[in-house]
Formats: C-alpha cells, sequence, structure tokens
C-alpha cells in the first residue's frame, strides 16, 4: 500500500473533534486513514489548541495535541513558508492562513493538502499540489 503525505488544516481538525454530521464523518476518515501520513503546521497549531485552551475545552484541547503527537511531521514557518505564502496569495486570491496552510503543505513535501472549505474557494484552485475539500461537491 502506497502511503500519501497529507498536510490538513484547522477545518478538517475542528470537523473531527465535533463528530457530528457527514463532514465530521469524512474528517475522521482522513485522520484514520492507514495509507496516510499527516503533516500538521504551526498555522494548523495556532488556528485550533489556543482558542480551545483559552476556553478551557480539555477534551477538545487533548484531542487536537493527541493528532499532533501522531502526526508523521511539523511543518514550523520558516521564511521559505512566509514567501512562498506570499506568492500562492497573490497567484490565487488565497486569504493568508490557507496561503501558509497552502506553503507549509508545498514546504512539507505533501502529497495532498486536505480542507474543509467548500469547493468554489480559491484554496482548491491550487495547482501546486492536489487539494481535496471533506465536503461534498455541489
Amino acid at each position: 500500500m502506497t502511503e500519501v503525505l497529507t498536510y490538513i488544516d484547522a477545518n478538517v481538525l475542528i470537523a473531527a473533534f465535533h463528530a457530528d454530521n457527514a463532514i465530521s464523518a469524512a474528517a475522521m476518515a482522513v485522520l484514520r486513514a492507514p495509507a496516510r501520513r499527516l503533516l500538521v503546521g504551526d498555522a494548523l497549531w495556532l488556528e485550533t489548541v489556543p482558542k480551545a485552551r483559552f476556553h478551557r475545552r480539555d477534551a477538545e484541547v487533548a484531542f487536537y495535541e493527541g493528532v499532533f503527537a501522531l502526526a508523521h511531521e511539523h511543518i514550523s514557518w520558516s521564511p521559505a513558508i512566509i514567501e512562498r505564502a506570499r506568492e500562492l496569495a497573490s497567484r490565487y486570491g488565497l486569504a493568508a492562513m490557507d496561503a501558509v496552510h497552502v506553503a507549509s503543505a508545498l514546504v512539507g513535501g505533501a502529497d495532498e493538502l486536505v480542507t474543509g472549505e467548500r469547493w468554489d474557494k480559491p484554496m482548491l484552485r491550487v495547482r501546486e499540489l492536489s487539494v481535496q475539500s471533506i465536503r461534498l461537491r455541489g
């Protein structure tokens, strides 16, 4: 079985924790897929852990930290990521954090980026790597 190096964004991690609908189930399937090695990064941590910690949602913090602990690799912000994010944001009209996620995935050598964004969002137009959404098309 060929392993796929997958970078996930915050929408996937948040949806997986809440586990209350079809999108949540799709997010959990990404996290549990045996053929995937997960890449996580500073942007993902900043979008998930601090807010849950601030609101004292201990189970949520534990879930996120568990995913980070099991991840294949953690991609730290670097000048290369910021420069790549600037380039991607300008080329595709990406929001700042979306550009950082895509740049982190690329710098980390990801085969794919899995997001919870709707299919009409700019992130899904990126051509430098495969970007998939856990949402149904439509």
